[in-house]
């Protein structure tokens, strides 16, 4: 079922700018947006930046399981932004759900950019030690929030993300921009043509670390450079009309 979101306490400022880019971060499992804070600070340089964290961090909500549900909850929120957001940016699972908006979107207005960090169209279900290691890396991920958010709902809402990455296919196709930035690894190649078979406007950058080192200082510098290639190739482009 879907979460109880209470209104708009999921959609969280992060910067509030005049610019020709406004964004919106979608949270990773887990749920936060602590990790966000430097690509935040880089894409407030464009304009507004606004971020949606997920239900089930705080006392009375309960976490979404189901991507489309998050997503629809998501769409709704977009609705109090002040403008049609022009960029959509998300880790790991927040790219599967920045990407599932960005086709919404797509339906009722320009197509918005779309900025993959790390993220998969699909998941399989991690084994049991993995999991232990996702859901202590997810839980650092929250911690920031300090406002009545603990471990049991870290973890309760960060399981309930795990099996919403198992089950979902990404199958939609956004017709924006896309930059997909990926980390090394024996999956790569599969990663890219997966998204490449979604989009004849992908860009591929590396980033040489981890899944769960992308945000850390000696890397984080490779990401914001990226990242600012291809707004700057946004802010150059002239915007795109409906089709």
């Amino acid at each position: 079922m879907p979460a109880t979101t209470h209104g708009t306490k999921l959609l969280v400022p992060l910067a509030q700018r005049p610019g020709p880019l406004s964004s919106v971060l979608l949270h990773p499992a887990g749920g936060g947006l602590g990790q966000y804070l430097g690509t935040a600070a880089r894409l407030a340089r464009h304009g507004s930046v606004f971020g949606i964290r997920a239900a089930g961090l705080l006392p009375g909500e309960n976490p979404d399981d189901v991507v489309a549900d998050m997503t629809r909850t998501y769409l709704d929120l977009l609705d109090h932004v002040p403008d049609r957001p022009r960029v959509l940016v998300g880790w790991s699972l927040g790219g599967v759900l920045a990407w599932e908006l960005a086709a919404r979107l797509t339906e009722t207005g320009p197509a918005p950019a779309v900025v993959l960090i790390d993220s998969f169209t699909e998941h399989t279900a991690p084994d049991p030690g993995a999991r232990a290691r996702v859901l202590d890396a997810i839980e650092k991920s929250v911690s920031h929030l300090g406002d009545g958010t603990d471990a049991d709902r870290a973890r309760t809402t960060a399981l309930a993300h795990v099996r919403a990455s198992a089950a979902h296919r990404t199958r939609s196709r956004p017709d924006g921009p896309v930059l997909l930035m990926a980390c090394a690894g024996p999956d790569r190649d599969e990663q890219v043509a997966a998204w490449g078979a979604l989009t004849d406007r992908l860009t591929v950058r590396d980033l040489d670390c981890g899944h769960f080192e992308v945000f850390e200082p000696p890397n984080q510098p490779t990401l914001l450079s990226h990242l600012d290639a291809f707004l700057d190739r946004l802010t150059d482009a002239p915007r795109e009309t409906p089709r």
